[in-house]
């Protein structure tokens, strides 16, 4: 036998003895030692309960190759509102390495808890759960917004995650992906850790979100569209999502050359609770360096209430390039913003520099001011420095701007800036006191204002290479299950509040070609067949109700659907734009409330049976669609307790239909007088959310319909929505 036949057959024998060896995955699967995985697609449904899983790892020293196996959970569901589980628990553990794993369809794909030195490479998590968005392109639903405020008890796993760690010091998480899920990386009292070269993009929710973590490196990261609540034109709410979250004591961590454009905000840091209540700590000392946070719906940066070092970032076309309320002894050096509507706005801040700063085309440069009172009982404010004072703005270029400076209620600012071709009008009021405007009287700065420690990193690669244009705010397109990923096709309205007959498409997706097949509810269709990308126009028809269908059909290059399925080139496939308004004639009576004398929670009755009231507010609409805040002023009075009493009745075309109600703080509703949907109980709802239920009902014909809203202080919204089931 010759040495290379000898070679070739002991390399084959050891390949069919790995082979052997690779394991199949099965529901309640422990895995303590090092193991490779049998490449294959698992439809393993995860139990219910999220403290258990499909697999459990647990062990020392342990390397676990999925081989890019695929779980699938949630088999019976389609929709990733209503994915339930974990696939992956790894628990208790020290030198972990997780790699080439993919799970998909599970409230959670893998969940981490007290494990030192865990490792997750090459990991492909996405298309696991999302909430059903309740916006539309016409208008905000507060439901929506979402609240990360606590997380002290894993309050955050209510919104389900691709990853979620907690307890797991010196972790890293290398080149891993999410796509079309909600949030990617959460992680919780994990500190020194890496997050590298991961692509988690196109999600409604969170990117990377930390909380009570420290001295982590999140460097060379893909975070964009992760985004919700926007509408082009109309609105730019983000509703608290952003390409990265650092919330709660998350101090020393360092943001090194992400791109995290098209967010909520594209960097989101908030002191924490503890601080508010007492007024110490805060996210302190974190590096955020050489990133591009352009194109955020709401803001570029949001650093409050805490000191960090915000350095050679870009900021372009967000609502805000930076808003640091109550930041302190907070550097924002060698910046670049354009065509912000503020490029940096802080309220109540203390001793921060602004240098060499570039700021081109924005409405307004530099915002800074204070309110004359705080609010009552407010630790912080009781415990802290609150004013406006001490700032040095020294050699920043302030070009083609429309305002330079708007100052207020501000003590001891020096500035020295170059400014060319603005509308330098500012000056100080009398609210503005030890003010400066000149370079002579600048402090000396010191080598530590401009020094930034910056990570090393081996074999990295940097994200802004090989990045795709979506300039613009233009290009963020939320639907009911989060940001368009220009991965399929699809028809967006492009004049959605417009109130003439015309609409307005634009036609986007990969190279292909589209064909109308069916249209309701419009007519005169400019085009009825074309390439991407087009536009087309429609007519739409006059009637009763708004109930307008354009379903097309696209063949071409393959696709990825929003939920993940793989279309093949050259097979149909069809997509839609449905609008839908069902006019319901309401009478509307708004009654005052004091619940110290009567309870409607406590005692089911609207009203109390020893007192008559008459409505202080009576309205006629053909929608509910309501929001607060702080109650409703009627004739001088604030009314900030309130009952709302609804009657409507319309008449629908027989079909199935979805009846969705969004509240604050308790509500029910009734069809026929038959009770559908009894919220009355608000401690149910323990979140600074508001809550949304739907119900599916089969109507024909008239019908008649009561609303029941109590509210108890605080904000207040009461929206109800009726379309076909599809």
């Amino acid at each position: 036998m010759s040495k290379r036949v000898f070679l070739f057959f002991i390399s084959f024998q050891v390949f069919l003895t790995a082979i052997s060896q690779e394991k199949l995955l099965t529901a309640g699967m422990k895995i303590t030692t090092s193991s490779r995985i049998k490449k294959s697609i698992y439809k393993l449904d995860a139990p219910v309960d999220t403290s258990q899983s499909v697999v459990l790892i647990e062990g020392n020293n342990i390397t676990v190759d999925f081989n890019t196996a695929e779980m699938k959970g949630s088999n019976g569901t389609i929709n990733p509102d209503e994915f339930f589980g974990v696939a992956v628990i790894i628990r208790n553990c020290k030198n972990v390495t997780i790699k080439n794993l993919k799970a998909r369809s599970y409230k959670i794909a893998l969940l981490a808890r007290n494990v030192e030195k865990l490792t997750l490479e090459n990991c492909d998590f996405s298309y696991n759960y999302r909430q059903h968005l309740n916006s539309t392109q016409e208008k905000e639903d507060v439901s929506d917004w979402l609240s990360h405020h606590r997380n002290e008890n894993d309050e955050w796993l209510r919104y389900g995650a691709a990853m979620y760690l907690k307890d797991c010091n010196n972790f890293i998480v290398r080149n891993c992906k999410v796509t079309g899920g909600q949030n990617a990386l959460m992680i919780m009292r994990c500190n020194d850790g890496l997050i590298v070269n991961n692509d988690f993009s196109f999600n409604s929710g969170i990117g990377i979100g930390m909380y009570r973590s420290n001295r982590n490196r999140i460097i060379y990261n893909r975070l964009i569209f992760n985004i919700r609540g926007y509408s082009d034109g109309v609105y730019n709410r983000g509703q608290d999502s952003a390409g990265i979250l650092v919330y709660e004591q998350s101090n020393d961590n360092i943001f090194y050359r992400n791109i995290a454009t098209h967010g909520g905000d594209g960097f989101f840091l908030w002191a924490g609770q503890t601080t508010m209540d007492t007024g110490e700590g805060g996210c302190n000392d974190n590096v955020i360096y050489g990133n591009d946070f352009s194109y955020a719906s709401n803001n570029g940066i949001e650093a409050t209430f805490s000191r960090n070092k915000i350095v050679n970032n870009r900021m372009i076309e967000c609502d805000y390039g930076v808003w640091a309320g109550y930041s302190y002894q907070t550097i924002f050096g060698k910046n670049y913003f354009q065509d912000n509507r503020t490029a940096i706005a802080i309220e109540h801040g203390q001793e921060n520099k602004l240098f060499f700063n570039s700021f081109q085309k924005n409405k307004m440069s530099v915002r800074l001011w204070a309110n004359k009172k705080q609010p009552a009982g407010w630790g912080y404010a009781a415990k802290r420095d609150t004013r406006s004072r001490d700032y040095v703005l020294y050699n920043n270029l302030l070009y083609n701007c429309n305002n330079t400076y708007d100052i207020k209620l501000t003590d001891n600012i020096k500035i020295c800036d170059l400014i060319q071709e603005c509308k330098d009008s500012f000056l100080p009021d009398s609210s503005v006191t030890n003010f400066t405007r000149s370079c002579k009287t600048m402090p000396q700065f010191k080598s530590e204002d401009t020094s930034v420690y910056l990570p090393r990193i081996k074999n990295y690669k940097d994200s802004f290479r090989k990045f795709p244009k979506y300039d613009g705010r233009k290009n963020i397109m939320i639907t009911e299950w989060g940001p368009y990923d220009f991965r399929s096709p699809i028809i967006w309205n492009t004049n959605p509040t417009d109130t003439s007959s015309i609409m307005k498409f634009n036609l986007i997706g990969p190279k292909g070609k589209w064909q109308i097949k069916n249209i309701k509810g419009v007519k005169n269709i400019s085009a009825s067949s074309g390439t991407f990308p087009a536009n087309i126009t429609a007519e739409k028809t006059k009637g009763e109700r708004t109930d307008i269908l354009i379903e097309l059909e696209y063949t071409g290059s393959a696709i990825t659907t929003v939920f993940g399925e793989k279309i093949s080139a050259g097979k149909p496939y069809k997509f839609q734009f449905r609008k839908f308004f069902q006019p319901i004639d309401w009478e509307v009576l708004f009654y005052s409330l004091d619940t110290t004398y009567h309870n409607p929670i406590t005692t089911g009755m609207l009203f109390s049976m020893t007192e008559r009231k008459a409505p202080f507010r009576t309205e006629k609409t053909n929608k509910l669609d309501y929001a607060w805040w702080g109650g409703i002023k009627e004739t001088g009075v604030q009314h900030r307790q309130f009952i709302t009493s609804a009657n409507g009745s319309a008449r629908f075309l027989p079909d199935n239909y979805e009846l969705s109600v969004t509240w604050d703080d308790a509500v029910r509703v009734y069809v026929d007088e038959k009770l559908v949907i009894d919220e009355w109980n608000p401690s149910r709802y323990s979140f600074d959310e508001s809550p949304n239920k739907k119900v599916r009902l089969r109507l024909g014909g008239n019908h008649n319909f009561r609303v029941e809203h109590v509210e108890l202080g605080g904000f207040a919204t009461l929206s109800l929505k009726i379309k076909p089931v599809e």
